[in-house]
């Protein structure tokens, strides 16, 4: 198993909490982390197998007095109710440590976490493998001020480790960043995506919502796909969708509590100007927004228009990952202006705002740093540096600002 920068994470969870939840989508790696890592020192049970369940749920007591912590509990999403017996059994041993638990996310489940271990359990989001995890260094992840620190510093010098050549750029907006098909290339792309979207549209938004039509779900989820790292209008992808409002609205809380999308919220405090105040959206895994776009090699994707907006998922999602990983909620945003000016990604930390500007063309032109540049201006002394992430060979400094390769600083 490569290292994961979630498990010191979940390392140091465990010196304090009586439990750590560990969730996130489907195929993260939520079960191989638990059971290669913590195996040792916790008994590991699965909760998929349905005879086992039916007992658990015929005598609860009976199956935590056989099976005592130290315990790692996998996939208890399908025994929310098993949770309010585990908050028994924590209010008897408070000791930390003693319960790992994992779960795809779900309403069920969060509800049950929220009103059983209040106060009790550290949730922590496992999502795909990051840029950097991929390439194996996930086992000694730099905290997020060091990150910043060395990005926006004033050299246009980025520091890398020692490392392989980079992933190729089209081939990880193409195959993305799930583990199975990450680390195997033999494994198909086609044929795992289409497994994987099927199962997540039988399984996870069917337990999550009764939605009696999955072709139309199925229809919405590619128009989803086609306005990654675009400005979310639900009245547009009503219409397209045939939809009412408040169902798209539904539906993408069912994408989000999932963790195929993330909305980036915009950011409008004391900027002088009147800015857009919808969310923007992105899919957190480009192997699977490309693929409802119907993008399958590499030179579609690089010659076609959707070539931008992938790579800005790209960028965005592995600074979730940057979060999530942490133990961290995402303080990201975006920003725009009324007038069009815009600022693809601001990182805020610490009372500081690290803007990023991300450009998919290997050429950078004076006009790209335009709409930075007028931010940091106007954001004046809350603004720290500024970097543009662009598809180019090395670092260089421009126009007062870095510009870095897309993956410096995500391994």
């Amino acid at each position: 198993m490569i290292p994961r920068t979630l498990e010191k994470t979940i390392q140091s969870a465990m010196k304090t909490f009586p439990a750590v939840m560990v969730t996130g989508p489907r195929q993260s790696g939520k079960t191989t982390l638990l059971r290669e890592r913590f195996g040792r020192s916790h008994r590991f049970i699965s909760l998929e197998d349905p005879d086992l369940r039916r007992l658990i749920e015929e005598d609860p007591r009976g199956f935590l007095r056989d099976n005592p912590p130290p315990i790692i509990l996998d996939e208890i999403q399908y025994i929310p109710q098993l949770l309010h017996y585990i908050k028994s059994g924590i209010d008897l041993d408070r000791r930390p440590g003693q319960w790992l638990l994992s779960g795809s996310q779900s309403f069920s489940l969060m509800q049950g976490v929220s009103q059983s271990l209040s106060g009790r359990v550290a949730v922590l989001s496992l999502l795909p493998l990051s840029y950097g995890e991929s390439r194996e260094l996930g086992g000694n992840p730099a905290d997020l001020e060091s990150i910043l620190k060395g990005l926006f510093s004033k050299s246009s010098k980025v520091r890398t480790k020692s490392h392989p050549p980079p992933i190729p750029l089209e081939n990880w907006i193409l195959r993305g960043g799930y583990p199975e098909i990450r680390l195997d290339p033999e494994v198909n792309r086609q044929i795992w995506m289409a497994g994987y979207i099927q199962t997540y549209l039988e399984r996870d938004v069917r337990q999550m919502a009764n939605i009696g039509d999955l072709n139309t779900f199925h229809r919405f989820l590619r128009l989803m796909a086609a306005r990654t790292g675009q400005i979310l209008n639900m009245s547009d992808l009503a219409r397209d969708v045939g939809m009412s409002v408040p169902t798209i609205k539904k539906w993408i809380s069912i994408l989000e509590a999932s963790y195929q999308i993330f909305l980036l919220p915009p950011h409008f405090n004391n900027l002088g100007k009147r800015v857009i105040k919808s969310p923007k959206v992105y899919f957190l895994d480009t192997g699977i927004a490309s693929y409802l776009m119907g993008l399958h090699t590499e030179e579609p994707l690089k010659r076609g228009p959707m070539m931008g907006p992938l790579f800005e998922t790209l960028v965005v999602s592995e600074w979730v990952k940057a979060f999530y990983h942490r133990g961290e909620r995402p303080e990201l945003y975006y920003w725009r202006s009324k007038t069009g000016l815009e600022v693809d990604l601001l990182i805020d930390r610490n009372g500081r705002l690290y803007p990023l500007e991300i450009k998919a063309t290997a050429t950078l032109l004076p006009g790209h740093a335009e709409s930075l540049l007028k931010w940091k201006e106007l954001a004046n002394e809350a603004a720290d540096g500024g970097v543009i992430v662009a598809n180019i060979e090395q670092p260089f400094a421009f126009k007062d600002l870095k510009a870095i390769l897309w993956w410096n600083g995500l391994d």
